[in-house]
């Protein structure tokens, strides 16, 4: 699939903008700070509903704005899509699907796919559990639309739960309060579950990906690989934080697993006011040969660990979405890496059918990826010739 036409009003520095994108390469050249990057992360937040960026939407809204929309013309095989964001700073987000009210914003997702790849997605491989959380989750989401509504649900849930736990230290044990917690737990678990049943399965079906990508690009012959780390496993060090490998995906028995580590953790949560168990407190561990990526392999190494994700998602994506090719989208990545993997990558990504580069200058992009290129400038847009 691949995105014709995008229309930005009032999104971050653009108060007026029209892209004519076509299949194959579009490289967006201009200094940083011109806005190219934020044509990238417009198409990529309406295949998402979320930013690479940055975490909520209030930030998209240009600045003394109340409303931002972006409008994207979609085309897959022989159909196309108009779709339609309204980001509002006062009311309700709005979607629009063919000029029509759509009953929920998420309904957008799934019309367009996107794998966005950024010099930042280095913190999936270097940082916090949250970031190799997000990576999962926002794969998921594309790949299973519906989802969305179920972190939603988690969300909504823990946040209750959590608000509970706070009051519940000074409860009796026959309170009305800790009953209303039991009945909470039975949602966090039945949520929770699917969620870390959808988490293993994706990432199971992510791995020969990854391994056939990181082959590709990386000098080095070590085999990426990925578990899932969960709260639900006590580990014989036990503490806070600590998890271990999860090696089940069945939904019944990760249910079993959570339910028990409630009960177990139950004391320290009301102790605490904070649900210490669930989604939220997973992790991915990379592994790259026998070691976490995290903290022991170079920064070499790390780059092509990260890209190799994206690009295994990209590839998953692409067998198991709807949409058939995920647009990709590589935001000032050429600059950051050596004359070697820059080659590598272009012959990974040439056969895409839609490819968008964003680049501070045009010589960082190997010379066969260059196509229909545009100049940005301070929120402008012009059609850029050799």
């Amino acid at each position: 699939m691949h995105v014709k036409h995008l229309t930005l009003s009032n999104f971050r520095n653009y108060e007026s903008v029209e892209l004519p994108l076509t299949t194959g390469v579009n490289l967006l050249v201009g200094k940083n700070g011109q806005g190219k990057t934020n044509l990238a992360e417009a198409i990529f937040y309406a295949a998402t509903l979320s930013s690479h960026r940055v975490s909520g939407y209030l930030p998209l809204i240009r600045k003394g704005e109340n409303k931002a929309i972006v409008r994207v013309l979609a085309r897959f095989e022989d159909r196309e899509n108009l779709l339609e964001l309204e980001l509002n700073t006062e009311t309700a987000n709005r979607a629009r699907i063919n000029k029509s009210d759509t009953p929920r914003v998420r309904d957008i997702l799934g019309y367009v796919n996107a794998v966005i790849f950024s010099p930042e997605d280095l913190d999936i491989v270097k940082r916090d559990p949250s970031n190799r959380r997000a990576f999962i989750d926002e794969l998921i989401v594309q790949l299973s639309p519906r989802m969305s509504a179920v972190y939603s649900d988690y969300e909504r849930v823990l946040k209750q739960r959590n608000t509970l736990l706070r009051t519940a230290k000074n409860m009796t044990s026959s309170s009305s309060g800790l009953i209303t917690l039991d009945s909470w737990n039975q949602s966090l678990i039945r949520i929770g579950s699917e969620i870390i049943a959808t988490r293993f399965d994706v990432a199971n079906r992510l791995a020969p990906y990854l391994s056939e990508a990181y082959a590709a690009i990386a000098d080095e012959k070590n085999d990426p690989s990925i578990q899932l780390k969960s709260s639900l496993i006590a580990t014989d060090a036990e503490s806070d934080g600590i998890s271990a490998q999860l090696v089940t995906g069945d939904k019944s028995e990760i249910e079993e697993l959570f339910r028990e580590r409630l009960s177990l953790v139950r004391h320290k949560e009301i102790e605490r006011g904070i649900t210490l168990v669930g989604p939220h407190r997973d992790d991915l561990l990379l592994l790259l040969g026998t070691l976490p990526a995290k903290g022991y392999i170079s920064h070499g190494e790390s780059w092509s660990y990260a890209l190799a994700l994206k690009l295994a998602s990209a590839s998953l994506i692409r067998k198991d979405a709807r949409a058939g090719d995920p647009i990709l989208i590589l935001d000032d990545v050429f600059a950051e890496l050596d004359s070697t993997r820059r080659s590598r990558l272009a012959s990974l990504i040439s056969h895409n059918e839609q490819v968008i580069i964003t680049a501070a200058v045009a010589e960082d992009v190997p010379s066969e990826l260059l196509s229909t290129k545009f100049k940005v400038t301070a929120g402008s847009l012009e059609a850029a010739n050799d």
